[in-house]
């Protein structure tokens, strides 16, 4: 694939891409969503949630089971979370080496809120790499794999679409890149195989430490 001749940003999806969530977070999602009676194989989550929002998992939920779950049906399972990534997060193998090597701006366009990207972040020691370029999917109208969430990071730091590149690892993601007119780079590493992540514009890789040579943006390169 050709790289465009210059590239101003790059856009990093959180979960799976900088933090190395994806494994804790697709266990639990499975006992919770056995909890409220619906059975899914690990495959089956990557398939359907991997990449998506909260809003999302919950849709899909009221859908399957033909009702709509209270207002506060999340507060019985966010410690779940919080208290297996505060236990087991680390940031994904690499990621750290690669940021430190990429010349161009960066920031995070997640599916996650606020609060769930900062807390991550901040457990594995990269919040402040990206304090004050954090995007949400709460910020707009259709989360991944609409290309809203991608093109509201590249307005807000100022970078045309076609001079921005997506680090993502779901299917969701890199079709959301594509349809922002953006490059993506699908990261198998994961959970998610490289076969979902192949396509036009899009570049699969495997280990994160390879990104900026991928990329060409090596200082002094």
């Amino acid at each position: 694939m050709s790289l465009p001749e210059a590239i101003d940003l790059v856009i990093f999806d959180c979960d799976g891409v900088l933090v190395d969530s994806e494994t804790l977070s697709v266990e639990i999602d499975r006992r919770v969503l056995s909890e409220l009676g619906w059975e899914l194989t690990v495959d089956e989550v990557v398939h359907r949630f991997v990449g998506r929002s909260d809003a999302h998992f919950r849709a899909e939920v009221e859908t399957h089971l033909g009702r709509l779950l209270p207002d506060d049906w999340e507060n019985r399972y966010q410690p779940w979370y919080r208290e297996a990534f505060t236990r087991d997060l680390e940031a994904v193998p690499g990621v750290i080496t690669a940021l430190d090597a990429i010349s161009s701006a960066t920031c995070v366009a997640s599916s996650g809120t606020h609060e769930k990207i900062r807390f991550t972040l901040g457990l594995t020691g990269l919040l402040p790499r990206f304090e004050n370029t954090i995007f949400s999917a709460v910020d707009v109208e259709n989360g991944k794999p609409a290309p809203d969430l991608f093109l509201h990071a590249a307005s807000r730091m100022g970078v045309p679409p076609s001079r921005c590149v997506v680090i993502e690892d779901s299917r969701f993601g890199v079709e959301a890149a594509r349809a922002a007119g953006m490059r993506a780079f699908g990261y198998c590493g994961g959970l998610t195989p490289a076969e979902w992540l192949t396509g036009e514009n899009t570049t699969v890789f495997a280990d994160m430490a390879e990104l900026p040579a991928l990329l060409g943006l090596i200082p002094g390169a």
